[in-house]
């Protein structure tokens, strides 16, 4: 079977013919890396008391390097933690302890050596099924790993299993049809967000220090936000993330992470970074910001949905902060239309749907329909198929956003806007049985502001720096240019020592 991927699925979106039975949703339902050393002084000063017995990655690669403890303690230790929680999160598909525990023994050379962690259920890890959040692909054993993976094996992590994703990654919430919903640790009536859902509640939860997640259109910023975890979206080209073939007409999807510490995010991204010399290799060393930046906010979504007061708020909390660290903080307008890009992503966001109901047809041998897709699927192939006809012109108007979107920020270092237009909603709000154009409504309100980065291939991420009055968690999404990672970075560095979040901790916890 070909290995599917979202962007895979996006490749012959221009192309796709009628789809063929297409069932309608029912209206009611390079070498190896340097070993990674603990950072200097500077970036750990001011953190906050860990909660006790936790470390992030990079300190537990470095005590399993020094023989401090070993990497099948560690490994059976967050086997542990896994089970204490899971059962009230959900946030693993499939399990891989005995597979985790023999690598474990022989300590994983890398840079990551022996350090535990969930690779989400859209991505082949060799000897690990993948379901793709999917009930047509269930059972679905890799046979090879996929082009992220073989660098995150390159650089000795151990996997555990699979973190849940919604029907291949195609809702900002994680309650797919064949494992149920993910629940967030902040409060397990709420949505962890999506796509990378089942890796921020993971995280979040403190099961480990970091998760793999990708991003087509704000899937690692979104649950990093709605679970209280640091979660940056990569350029487009600087890690890897073709499957083979040819690429797809607009790129919008990357990997990485979700992580609480931000060294632990800046060292995974050195360990798999492309080098290829189209940008600069992240240093061995990355300070907090020693610059000014002039900082472009709002509040207010680009398509003109409601926002949340309590999002408002945090967000106005948080330009508080920045100016109070000296940088300029000025009023942003963007300068295209919002509604048009909805218009225009969602379209093509549409086709990769389509192709995925088509893939799961052929794996499953059965007509596509609501038996094996997801009714929002379906909606998605649906509203595909019904408008294939303007592909060509939204693909020309996508690949045209990137120097529209950095024309717009002509004068400024990064933009700050929310993640997401209200913090986590209820579980079932966002299910993908919910009639067609309610949750149609719903995601575009919430998943307001992340995709236009994705479509400019530009480096954005979500920090957590606030907490609603009920205790959920808004985070600050800082998105620059196509590049601008290393930049991201040092931002981040300098918001964790002045506001440190590592010691807070949800109320369902592993530790």
């Amino acid at each position: 079977m070909k290995r599917i991927t979202r962007r895979g699925a996006l490749l012959g979106g221009a192309a796709l013919g009628t789809l063929a039975a297409c069932g309608q949703p029912d209206a009611g339902t390079s070498g190896t890396p340097a070993p990674v050393e603990p950072p200097a002084d500077p970036l750990t000063t001011g953190l906050p008391p860990a909660p006790a017995g936790w470390i992030d990655g990079t300190d537990m690669a470095a005590r399993i390097a020094r023989g401090d403890v070993t990497s099948l303690e560690e490994v059976n230790a967050a086997i542990a933690r896994a089970e204490k929680v899971n059962g009230e999160i959900n946030a693993i598909v499939t399990k891989t302890y005995d597979a985790a525990r023999a690598e474990a023994g022989a300590t994983p050379a890398g840079p990551f050596q022996g350090v535990p962690t969930f690779i989400k259920d859209l991505h082949d890890w060799k000897g690990a099924e993948t379901w793709y959040g999917s009930r047509a692909f269930k059972g679905h054993m890799a046979t090879a790993d996929a082009a992220f993976s073989e660098k995150w094996r390159a650089a000795g992590v151990v996997v555990l299993g699979k973190s849940s994703s919604p029907e291949m990654g195609l809702m900002a919430s994680t309650e797919p049809l064949v494992s149920g919903a993910t629940r967030n640790p902040w409060d397990t009536t709420r949505m962890t967000g999506g796509s990378s859902g089942g890796a921020a509640a993971l995280v979040a939860a403190r099961v480990v220090p970091f998760a793999h997640s990708s991003d087509g259109g704000g899937s690692i910023r979104i649950p990093a936000s709605t679970c209280g975890v640091f979660g940056l979206k990569p350029s487009r080209g600087q890690l890897p993330a073709m499957e083979g073939g040819n690429p797809p007409p607009v790129d919008i999807s990357v990997q990485h992470a979700s992580t609480i510490s931000v060294r632990d995010s800046i060292n995974l991204f050195r360990a798999a970074q492309v080098n290829d010399g189209t940008f600069a290799p992240i240093p061995d060393q990355v300070l907090p910001v020693s610059r000014r930046l002039k900082i472009g906010f709002t509040t207010d979504a680009y398509a003109g949905t409601p926002v949340a007061p309590e999002t408002r708020a945090a967000l106005q909390d948080v330009a508080e902060l920045c100016q109070s660290l000296g940088h300029e903080v000025v009023p942003y307008t963007p300068n295209f239309s919002g509604q048009e890009f909805l218009d225009k992503f969602l379209l093509y966001w549409a086709a990769g749907a389509a192709e995925f109901a088509q893939d799961a047809s052929r794996y499953s041998g059965k007509p596509i329909g609501p038996d094996i897709v997801e009714p929002w699927t379906l909606g998605l192939a649906a509203m595909f198929q019904a408008r294939q006809a303007e592909m060509e012109d939204t693909i020309g108007w996508l690949r045209n956003f990137q120097s529209v979107y950095e024309a717009g920020l002509a004068g400024l270092d990064v933009l700050l806007t929310p993640v997401t237009g209200s913090p986590a909603a209820l579980i079932g709000d966002h299910a993908p049985t919910v009639e067609y154009e309610t949750l149609m409504q719903r995601v575009v309100t919430f998943a307001a502001f992340t995709a236009p980065m994705n479509v400019a291939g530009a480096a954005s991420m979500s920090v957590p720096l606030n907490w609603t009055a009920g205790g959920l968690p808004v985070g600050a999404m800082f998105s620059g240019k196509q590049g601008d990672d290393q930049l991201l970075f040092e931002l981040a560095l300098e918001l964790e020592q002045v506001r440190p979040w590592a010691g807070r901790l949800p109320p369902v916890c592993a530790f």
